[in-house]
C-alpha cells in the first residue's frame, strides 16, 4: 500500500472530520478509500465502462391500480435472469412498497428497473447500481408455464457455474 500527502484547507478539512464522525470511519484513511471508490464506480456507471452491475430497484405504488401487481409479478418472471430478490411491504391500505435486487448486464439492469418504475400507478421509483464483475453466459430457453402469459422464447444472460 503506497502512502499519499493530500493538503486541505482547514475549513474543508472541518467537514471532512465532522463527515467521519458521522459516519463511524475509524480515520481518515478509511473515508478517503471509499470516496474514492463511490466516485471511481459512479464514473464507470456514467461512461458505460461497466458492463455488469448489481442493483437495487425501489418502487411504490398503488395497490388498487388495474393489474399493476399482476403486471410487474409478470415483468419479473419475464426477467427472472436479472431479478433474484424481491420484497414487499403493506405501507397503508393504498400503497405498497416493492424493492428488488437485480444482478446482470448493466444496460439489461437499467432498462428493466426503468420500466418498472414507468409503469402505470407507480409513484416514487428510484434505482442504485453497484458495478459488479460478473460473468454471463446468453441463452435460449422457453418459459413452461400451466398458463399462458404470453411468454416467447428469449436470451438471458445467466452467471456461468
Amino acid at each position: 500500500m503506497e502512502r499519499v500527502t493530500v493538503s486541505l484547507d482547514d475549513d474543508l478539512l472541518a467537514q471532512f472530520d465532522d463527515y467521519i464522525r458521522r459516519t463511524g470511519y475509524a480515520n481518515r484513511s478509511e473515508a478517503v478509500r471509499d470516496l474514492i471508490r463511490g466516485k471511481l464506480e459512479a464514473d464507470r456507471l456514467e461512461r458505460d465502462r461497466a458492463p455488469d452491475c448489481v442493483a437495487c430497484v425501489s418502487y411504490v405504488y398503488d395497490h388498487h391500480e388495474r393489474e399493476l401487481s399482476r403486471r410487474i409479478t409478470q415483468a419479473h418472471h419475464a426477467h427472472h435472469d436479472l431479478t433474484h430478490s424481491t420484497l414487499h411491504i403493506h405501507l397503508d391500505h393504498d400503497s405498497c412498497l416493492e424493492v428488488a435486487v437485480l444482478k446482470g448486464r448493466t444496460e439489461a439492469v437499467r432498462d428493466f428497473a426503468n420500466a418498472l418504475m414507468a409503469e402505470r400507478g407507480v409513484r416514487h421509483g428510484q434505482l442504485h447500481l453497484v458495478p459488479a464483475d460478473v460473468s454471463v453466459v446468453p441463452h435460449k430457453h422457453t418459459h413452461a408455464h400451466d398458463h399462458d402469459h404470453g411468454h416467447e422464447p428469449h436470451v438471458h444472460h445467466h452467471p456461468k457455474t
